[in-house]
């Protein structure tokens, strides 16, 4: 039975989309295959991790019905080492699938479609959301890099999305430093509040388009889909209670100085390359006119870095986590970013010049 016949990338670049939440190794065999639905002339690729879902399609040959999956990461690998301009063509027999281009054969084991776990649909209310991928991608991109990575408390390994009247607000925290960007929608919704895990992040930052076309976002009380293009995933949500960023967001900090971002950025690189491995501290050091950057290590070796800046306040020595600074730097495209500090044992908060929907909060360090 024929499955598909055409150009390999028209079969390449869907199973691309579905592969990058496919686990290498897995408790279950099924869950490192993609299922395969032939219908009416459409070929659905579908895999999931069990928390997560993604369906795309490719047009395909025949006009038969069938279903299987097949290992996801071997049929990429075997497409990917195909000539660009090869013609591919699948072929289902005999619980075997036959992968022909040009003169190379590949046989592929497969196993049943109706083993394969899918996701039912979310429960409860729905909301809907209109974006464009250009937005949400620019979102996740100004938080995501502060979410926690496999903390104990399960709700940082995430980010949460906040939805208040006409504004969609993304905040994401590991304890050490917390970032908070913010999106005007078009129409006004409900308030609602979940937490996306961190691997349905990472994926939909890997796979939006920096374009204006249409995201659909459908949120529930335990689910998120995201429609964007021939894509749909589908993802579950982290049950817990989010702290309260409102309060760890600074007020009244009265030491503010105005730096060029990518100044800072080459200066705190150089300084960091002195730090301590371990804790990679460095001293911001503010003065009348100055900014100095101060880093030690171990072998008492020391690097200072200074930047003229329009202070003429009281003087201030305090110490973050370079890491953590470059972090924000890495991740923001302005030009110009806004420093507020208040003494050596408050945390700092960085925004963005004539910018209230971004702010970046690090916690200092003793060094």
């Amino acid at each position: 039975m024929l499955l598909f016949k055409g150009p390999r990338d028209q079969l390449l670049v869907p199973l691309q989309s579905v592969c990058g939440i496919v686990e290498k190794r897995h408790t279950l065999p099924i869950l490192s295959n993609v299922l395969l639905e032939m219908e009416g002339g459409r070929l659905t690729l579908l895999a999931t991790d069990i928390e997560i879902q993604i369906r795309t399609a490719a047009e395909a040959a025949g006009k038969e019905t069938a279903a299987l999956t097949v290992g996801a990461r071997k049929m990429q690998d075997i497409l990917r080492s195909l000539p660009e301009s090869a013609d591919v063509s699948l072929a289902y027999e005999d619980k075997r699938l036959q992968l022909k281009a040009g003169k190379s054969r590949f046989n592929l084991q497969t196993l049943p479609a109706e083993d394969f776990p899918r996701m039912a649909a979310g429960d409860g209310q729905q909301t809907a959301l209109k974006v464009t991928q250009k937005q949400f991608k620019r979102l996740l991109a100004l938080v995501q890099y502060a979410m926690a990575q496999q903390d104990i408390r399960y709700y940082l390994n995430g980010l949460l999305l906040v939805v208040t009247g006409n504004e969609m607000r993304v905040v994401a925290t590991d304890g050490h430093r917390l970032a908070y960007a913010a999106e005007e929608l078009a129409e006004q919704h409900g308030r609602l509040e979940i937490i996306l895990p961190r691997k349905t992040v990472l994926e939909l930052s890997r796979q939006l388009a920096d374009n204006d076309e249409a995201l659909e976002i459908v949120l529930t009380p335990t689910q998120a889909q995201f429609r964007f293009g021939n894509i749909e995933l589908v993802s579950k949500l982290i049950d817990g209670k989010f702290p309260d960023y409102e309060r760890v967001i600074p007020q009244h900090h009265t030491k503010a100085i105005l730096l060029d971002r990518a100044m800072l950025q080459h200066s705190l690189q150089r300084a960091a390359i002195l730090t301590n491995e371990k804790f990679r501290g460095v001293r911001l050091v503010l003065g009348p006119g100055s900014l100095k950057i101060l880093s030690t290590n171990a072998e008492q070796e020391e690097a200072q870095e200074e930047i003229e800046v329009d202070y003429q306040g009281d003087a201030l020595d305090v110490g973050f986590n370079v890491t953590y600074l470059l972090d924000v730097l890495n991740n923001i495209g302005d030009e110009t970013i806004e420093c507020r500090l208040a003494d050596a044992n408050s945390s700092a908060l960085f925004v963005l010049p004539n910018n209230e929907r971004f702010k970046y909060v690090v916690m200092p360090m003793r060094i």
